[in-house]
């Protein structure tokens, strides 16, 4: 399953580290983040909770990144 993902993120840089943290999070098969449309597309493996690997994903990326946003 595919979702996007509306974000707030101040740089470049910043998205990319994001995109790596987010990518690294289990249930996650693949994760873009577009610094340009402020999105972050997300595809999660097979049978993955939706909803507990996003809050995985929030906390992971205010770990690398302290005032992004994530709107889910």
């Amino acid at each position: 399953m595919k979702k996007t993902y509306k974000i707030e993120v101040d740089c470049a840089a910043c998205a990319a580290k994001m995109e790596d943290a987010t990518n690294k999070v289990d249930g996650v098969d693949n994760a873009t983040i577009s610094f340009m449309t402020q999105k972050m597309k997300v595809e999660f493996a097979e049978g993955a909770d939706v909803d507990a690997v996003m809050a995985t994903v929030v906390k992971a990326c205010k770990k690398v990144e302290s005032d992004c946003e994530v709107f889910l």
